[in-house]
């Protein structure tokens, strides 16, 4: 018996030493088991409770199918276009000239190299994992720093469906007959700063993890060139064009495969907590329903929120709460706003400001940072660009209130 009792601590301690010599071995039965188990629970119990349970596992299912359609493949689309046009930036040296041209703005700025505008430019006037097309492309990585390149999630995001955000709100114009042009300009100003306090932010922590001399990691066999010097593929102008346009283009294939996890869970999770029932008022199991929870604790906190960003209305908060999941979702509540007088200019400015620089980060930040190979380090981007949102909001408010005045 005696010998038993020591062979079961003998193997107790060998168990021990395992898992303190690798943290990633686990006891079949630990404490973050029960804690997962009942946390889902718990949160599957309030939806079923709320919606109904055949109701929400219909309107999850529904809700995943529908961002699948209408988002990612629309998201791939863009990408292959972006992708193309990224391949004959790159083959043709206009990325090495924007570079050193741009350089001397974006470092102190930003902190990154002067190509980083490239990826500016196109998340503007595309959507926040268009940049994800340009960073897997040798000749762009080869710019960057390893500790800068995660940073382009945050950069890429903050300017992500710039230009469909910023002539949205113009055009609200028209139906209000009131002119939006200034609050909306003032909203992509704040944006700027925004994007500028989370992209330093994420490199505060990188540079920490990778330091600051080494350089980006590049495909095997690409060959190591200074930065006054880059390659080109072989073939005549016409055929290096063609190339430059299909491997490009299947570079945002990869990239529209690699956001369907991210953007299908996280934004169906996203969506559920701020939408609200059907327009019967009811839940029907359609896409998109949700049990408005988000804007309801926001409505707890308007007391903190107006100060910081000046809302006419507590409703107003629901529009950058809403572009936490979904920029394009997030602009179609502005219209009603306005038209009940619930939104003027200050909160065009922020609502500008905030969807923005947010544009749905938190359901495609997990896919750009795997598809920039950095996914462990998704939960400081994240923050990161929490804080840049908030950043850009309350700055766009006080931008505003300092125009209104000088106007």
């Amino acid at each position: 018996m005696e010998k038993i009792v020591k062979l079961e601590n003998a193997k107790k301690l060998e168990q021990r030493e395992k898992t303190a010599e690798n943290p990633r071995v686990k006891n079949w039965l630990s404490a973050e088991g029960l804690v997962c188990v009942g946390v889902l629970g718990v949160g599957f119990t309030l939806l079923g409770m709320k919606m109904g349970g055949i109701n929400m596992v219909n309107t999850m299912i529904h809700t995943a199918y529908a961002l699948l359609t209408d988002t990612v493949l629309l998201i791939m689309g863009i990408a292959v276009l972006v992708g193309g046009i990224a391949g004959i930036l790159t083959e043709f040296g206009v990325v090495a000239i924007i570079n050193k041209l741009i350089s001397p703005l974006m470092k102190p700025l930003y902190g990154l190299p002067g190509a980083s505008i490239v990826g500016v430019i196109t998340t503007f006037l595309s959507d926040n994992p268009a940049i994800l097309t340009l960073a897997n492309d040798n000749n762009f990585r080869r710019y960057f720093k390893k500790y800068q390149l995660p940073a382009l999630t945050n950069i890429g995001t903050a300017f992500g469906m710039g230009l469909i955000i910023m002539t949205f709100m113009i055009g609200l114009s028209v139906k209000s007959g009131q002119s939006y042009v200034m609050p909306a300009i003032v909203g992509v100003l704040g944006a700027v700063v925004g994007s500028i306090v989370s992209t330093r932010i994420m490199l505060l922590k990188t540079k920490k993890l990778y330091g600051t001399e080494v350089s980006a990691e590049t495909d095997k066999g690409s060959p190591q060139l200074s930065l006054n010097e880059r390659t080109i593929r072989e073939g005549n102008i016409g055929e290096r064009a063609i190339a430059a346009l299909l491997e490009g283009g299947k570079n945002g294939v990869s990239m529209g495969v690699a956001i369907v996890p991210g953007v299908l869970i996280i934004c169906t999770l996203i969506l559920i907590l701020t939408n609200g029932p059907s327009e019967a008022g009811t839940y029907t199991g359609a896409a998109y329903e949700g049990v408005a929870f988000l804007p309801y604790l926001a409505d707890k906190i308007s007391f903190l929120i107006n100060p910081l960003f000046g809302f006419t209305s507590p409703e107003c908060i629901a529009v950058p709460i809403t572009s936490l999941g979904a920029a394009g979702a997030a602009i179609g509540l502005v219209p009603g706003m306005v038209s009940e007088g619930l939104a003027a200019g200050n909160d065009i400015a922020v609502c500008t400001a905030m969807c923005m620089c947010w544009s749905g980060y938190l359901s495609t930040h997990v896919a750009m940072m795997d598809g920039l190979r950095f996914r462990e380090l998704t939960g400081h981007a994240i923050l990161s660009h929490t804080i840049g949102g908030l950043c850009a909001g309350i700055s766009a408010h006080w931008m505003f209130v300092g125009f209104s005045c000088i106007l």
